[in-house]
């Protein structure tokens, strides 16, 4: 059976070796993939897949892996292994993805990328790539920067003066509010020291810039409104202006195509929002706050149809992807213009701001907002537009009050599954919010006390369900009945399956088999009995039931 691939990806590259490939193609290939994501390099294989075998010269895996480190810098801790395939050797390269820029020792830095038709090929790394891979791999922070061809003058003392706004209006720290503007300049690291003299930061111009200074130093820092009806354009707007000025006017343009509709909780009459506030918010801040400032394109909101989309430059960072959102510890991509947003109150001050939008969408009853879109060179957030499901956001209101907090993200994220899919096992609910077992194990079992979900079923076919007193809440008794009916059916099978196994049942097997009662096995028995599916035989402890 072949082992190696039949064809290259990003993260596979073939060799051929008939004519022994040249040390410096085989050392810009293993920079190549060194500088993306890794992988394998199999030498002795043509670019169609078909295996040639590896040269004599390169069957030596100590002597190729004494080359890589010799001839890369930093070196390469490359491993490699003579394989057999089809009666031919090949040379196995696994290379790891270096969390550092690698460049040959002649000085060249390559980079691997798929064209168009899907195939992968090395490109030179330019230098504005290099800050771009370093902000990614978390090792530069292209927003703590001094921008050496601003000066002081370049900041609008108006934006100063609108931040400051937004520190009393967000709540931020008030600490900030008793600061001269030099002093607050300096703790939000919008300005920075060199050589006795104030520059600003690509933070600072971001933040509080003069739009027109901003426009010829930092011409990447844009951003778009649209509202799209159909295939009629209704709103198309772009800006270049600093990121608080250009914040206040997307929220002032929301809150005219952001439509609400009201549910009764109580006495009250409570607005819920076509897009959840908090999630527009949270979702701006992060595509400003996490954006490439390399690439030139721009921020983009758009309001569609289908729902809302937001989607910003450059990909996620290295150890994020669509799998670990939620429970990836928080870092980014430009640490100073987070922490300055964060302390100003404008974005979530645990870095934790993905749950806000999670959040927003889920408590209305509202499908989990979207990232599968996103790619290597941008970040997508689609929130879909739905009708919420009042019943189930009054069921999520009514659970908080009692407990006097929120639930958290993973509680929630539960909750939404079952509210989808009816039913799932411990395993199903950990691959839907990508958490572990044991994990989500200890969240179901907070919510079974709660009363919020019910356990249905034993053994491997435990399921778990929302629970009658959630379905009554609903007025979805029907539904309730139905999910709970299944499993009787279910058990019913179990009963007799064992019954035919080991020629018998009592009520003590029922009871170990299915986690239930004596009482209620007894009941299911009598059932059956009275069905004539079983025959009792013996009375009292003797009692056991078999097949007619």
């Amino acid at each position: 059976m072949r082992t190696i691939p039949k064809k290259e990806t990003l993260t596979v590259e073939f060799k051929s070796d008939l004519k022994k490939l040249r040390d410096n193609d085989l050392i810009e290939a293993i920079i190549g993939m060194t500088n993306t994501d890794g992988g394998v390099l199999y030498l002795g294989v043509e670019d169609n897949g078909e295996i040639t075998g590896v040269h004599k010269q390169h069957a030596d895996e100590i002597g190729v892996v004494a080359l890589i480190a010799n001839k890369t810098v930093p070196s390469v801790a490359a491993r490699a292994e003579i394989i057999t395939e089809e009666g031919l050797d090949v040379l196995k390269i696994e290379i790891p993805m270096s969390k550092t820029i690698v460049a040959s020792a002649d000085g060249k830095i390559l980079r691997r990328r798929l064209k168009l038709d899907g195939t992968p090929e090395n490109v030179p790394m330019y230098p504005f790539e290099i800050n771009t891979r370093l902000s990614e791999l978390s090792l530069l922070d292209f927003s703590a920067q001094v921008v050496t061809e601003a000066q002081i003058s370049d900041l609008d003392s108006n934006e100063r003066e609108r931040l400051r706004r937004i520190i009393k209006m967000r709540k931020g720290e008030e600490s900030l509010l008793k600061l001269s503007d030099e002093e607050l300049d300096k703790a939000l690291r919008l300005v920075k020291e060199e050589n006795g003299i104030l520059y600003p930061t690509v933070t600072g111009m971001l933040l509080i810039g003069k739009e027109e200074r901003l426009q010829e130093i930092m011409p990447t820092a844009k951003a778009s409104f649209q509202v799209l009806e159909g295939t009629k354009v209704r709103v198309n707007e772009q800006f270049a202006k600093p990121i608080l000025a250009t914040f206040e006017i997307f929220e002032n343009y929301m809150k005219a195509w952001n439509p609400e509709r009201e549910m009764e909780y109580g006495l009250f009459r409570i607005p819920i929002p076509e897009f959840s506030e908090a999630a527009f918010r949270e979702g701006l801040v992060n595509a400003f706050c996490h954006r490439d400032y390399s690439i030139l394109q721009m921020v983009r909101l758009a309001i569609e149809d289908e729902g809302m989309t937001i989607s910003s430059p450059g990909g996620f960072i290295e150890g994020v992807n669509l799998n670990n959102l939620l429970t990836v510890e928080p870092h980014g991509r430009n640490q100073a213009l987070a922490d300055a947003l964060k302390r100003i109150g404008l974005a979530e001050r645990t870095g934790r701001g993905i749950d806000r939008i999670f959040e927003g969408s889920i408590i209305y009853g509202r499908p989990v907002p979207d990232y599968s879109e996103s790619t290597e060179r941008y970040v997508k957030l689609f929130i879909q537009r739905a009708k919420p499901d009042l019943a189930f956001a009054r069921m999520i209101a009514n659970e908080e009050n009692r407990m006097g907090r929120m639930l958290p993200i993973h509680s929630l994220l539960i909750l939404s599954t079952l509210q989808t899919q009816r039913r799932a096992t411990i395993r199903e609910l950990a691959e839907a919010i990508h958490i572990s077992e044991a994990r989500t194990k200890a969240n179901v079992e907070r919510l079974r006390e709660s009363g919020l979900v019910e356990a249905s079923g034993s053994g491997k076919g435990r399921a778990y369900i929302l629970s009658a007193k959630v379905y009554k809440a609903q007025n979805n008794a029907v539904g309730y009945v139905r999910q709970t009916g299944i499993d009787q059916l279910r058990f019913e099978e179990l009963i007799c399956k064992l019954a035919g196994q080991q020629g018998y049942v009592t009520r003590d097997n029922v009871s170990e088999l299915l986690n239930i009662s004596t009482s209620q096995a007894y009941r299911l028995l009598k059932k059956l009995t009275g069905e004539k599916k079983l025959v009792l035989v013996g009375r009292g402890r003797a009692a056991r039931y078999e097949l007619p």
